[in-house]
């Protein structure tokens, strides 16, 4: 005997209601090039209070996760004479942001920013900063 295989059906409220979750939850992944240097000794941290901020609203893109860079008040080394690379996980940006600025606040001089990154579809991007 054949085993009948009954595909299920969702409401489609459900489908609507899942869907609004999904937008909430989408992340932004920024990768960030801290240019070679021929400085010795150099090195990078970023803060919490790092943001992507909407340039048509006051909202502001948590920062979620930071990968291969220390998150303040520890310190990581930048190699000598090479691009250091690093990213990081943000909140999602509403679906109407076009574009952003990147922005740590901090209580010093110093923080990095980068202004006018436009939007794309993927939510992923590439940028470089500097001191």
């Amino acid at each position: 005997m054949a085993e009948v295989i009954v595909k299920p059906s969702i409401s489609k409220e459900l489908l609507e209601s899942l869907q609004t979750k999904f937008e909430e939850e989408k992340q932004v992944i920024v990768h960030c090039c801290f240019p070679a240097s021929p400085s010795w000794g150099n090195l990078i941290r970023i803060w919490n209070t790092t943001y992507l901020i909407d340039q048509n609203s006051s909202h502001k893109s948590k920062l979620i996760h930071a990968e291969n860079i220390s998150i303040f008040p520890n310190w990581t080394p930048v190699p000598f004479m090479k691009d250091f690379w690093f990213t990081l996980v943000f909140s999602g940006l509403p679906k109407d942001c076009t574009s952003f600025d990147f922005k740590e606040e901090i209580p010093e001089e110093g923080g990095f920013f980068v202004e006018s990154i436009k939007r794309n579809s993927t939510d992923v991007y590439r940028i470089k900063i500097s001191e």
